[in-house]
């Protein structure tokens, strides 16, 4: 075993080994660090910025709430912040989507969501549907049965005999589908078809929930679904009686163009979890959506959810997603968001000609670029030259930040960077972007040629 030291730092971080820069400011698109280096963040860092560095607006508004009342017990009381942006969410959501649970984190909403669809089940007097169908690949949260419902091979080693057993179908991931995601193709894992599929081995009666992202997360580079993918899943999961539940930790809050991803979709999901951009990464905020459907079972029978959490229904972070959400409103933010996505994927597209870039997808500001050794043949990298942490520090040192993911081609190997910058990155910023990336990319190819 070779020698280690810890960084000189009384944090310890996810990577162990390293040295942070340390940053002080962000302006837009940008984080400065402490040695006055500037990094464009074409990542919103884990997706989250979307509203971009330095809205004073947002925290003046934290900062308010605090000095009126910052914590609350939320199974005694209610306050203001949080009735406002429930109500401000639920016009935004897709019907009938109308009632609200906030928590803190993605994770802590996954597994919010997959127990009220249990529960919900039980209290219509259906306890035999226990059983929780996912896609793989798939991320969905690090608490255990959110990690039970992820298709992450490598997150899974330490925690296998903690977590329970999650039902996988292939996710219609076009680049590595036979049917390369042609319509007209027929395709039982691209159509959604395979899920019914599943419903009949496993037996519908036994099956609580489905759970996808509208748009692939980073486990798949961001894929995305043929158009008729979600009518099937929605269909098959009405007749077969089983809640569909939309994880749009990542992909919404605007991300793909529009304010929800499974908009795009003509469908609405029974449960929805939403994340990450709803604050802009201001605060720590995320939320269960769902129907009196749903619910309703649970008000008339034993009358409250078996979940909860002590930050639930805070109200500082209900006012930072509240100020987070007017603030895109105000300033067209979604539609910008469109706009620009269709300038990042044309720029984009010219990735392509690069030696290793397999497939450029994505959706609004949302793109995944898909690495791989032989273009032809489209054989992943062996995982041995972690090719994506290569890229990752190489674009750090180009002043680039980026979100790297592994394993996505069959569970070890697998290389992909994901980029997704704030709704506000302009014109110029986004050329910028395409040539810092380029720039990481060849400095990569040259690293792991020469070991």
């Amino acid at each position: 075993m070779s020698a280690f030291r810890y960084p000189e730092s009384n944090v310890f971080y996810r990577k162990l080994g390293r040295s942070y820069p340390l940053v002080v400011r962000g302006e837009g698109a940008w984080l400065v660090d402490s040695e006055g280096r500037r990094y464009l963040d074409a990542s919103g860092g884990a997706f989250v910025a979307n509203l971009g560095h330095g809205v004073r607006e947002i925290g003046e508004a934290m900062a308010e709430q605090a000095a009126q009342i910052a914590y609350v017990n939320g199974t005694a009381f209610t306050t203001e912040p949080v009735e406002a942006l429930a109500a401000e969410l639920s016009r935004l959501l897709p019907p009938p989507l109308d009632k609200l649970y906030f928590l803190c984190s993605g994770s802590e909403a996954v597994e919010a969501a997959l127990k009220l669809a249990r529960q919900h089940w039980v209290e219509v007097g259906r306890p035999s549907k226990h059983k929780i169908i996912a896609l793989t690949p798939a991320y969905h949260g690090n608490t255990l049965l959110a990690l039970s419902a992820s298709a992450r091979e490598h997150y899974k080693t330490c925690y296998r005999e903690w977590l329970v057993d999650v039902h996988r179908i292939p996710a219609p991931y076009a680049y590595r589908c036979r049917c390369g995601g042609v319509p007209s193709e027929p395709c039982a894992v691209c159509d959604g078809s395979v899920l019914e599929v599943a419903l009949d081995e496993l037996g519908a009666d036994q099956v609580a929930a489905f759970i996808a992202e509208p748009v692939g997360g980073s486990s798949t580079g961001h894929s995305v679904p043929r158009g008729d993918y979600f009518r099937r899943i929605r269909e098959i999961c009405d007749r077969r009686e089983i809640l569909f539940i939309a994880d749009e930790v990542l992909v919404g809050a605007g991300r793909t163009g529009t304010w929800w991803a499974i908009e795009q979709f003509g469908v609405a999901p029974d449960i929805m979890v939403l994340g990450k951009g709803i604050t802009g990464g201001y605060a720590p905020l995320s939320a269960v959506a769902t129907s009196r459907r749903v619910i309703d079972p649970i008000a008339k029978g034993s009358g409250a959810m078996l979940h909860a959490q002590t930050f639930s229904h805070h109200p500082v972070l209900a006012a930072a997603g509240l100020a987070a959400v007017r603030h895109v409103e105000r300033h067209g933010l979604v539609e910008r968001c469109r706009r620009m996505g269709a300038l990042l994927h044309a720029r984009l597209e010219a990735l392509r000609e690069l030696p290793y870039v397999g497939d450029v997808r994505g959706r609004g500001l949302l793109a995944g670029v898909e690495l791989v050794a032989d273009k032809a043949t489209r054989a992943p990298f062996p995982r041995r030259l972690r090719f994506a942490e290569t890229l990752s520090d190489a674009a750090l040192r180009a002043g680039l930040m980026t979100w790297t993911n592994v394993g996505q081609a069959n569970g070890v190997d697998g290389d992909v960077c994901c980029l997704a910058p704030p709704f506000v990155i302009s014109d110029s910023e986004i050329d910028d972007l395409t040539e810092r990336f380029t720039v990481a990319l060849n400095q990569a190819v040259e690293r792991v040629r020469h070991g």
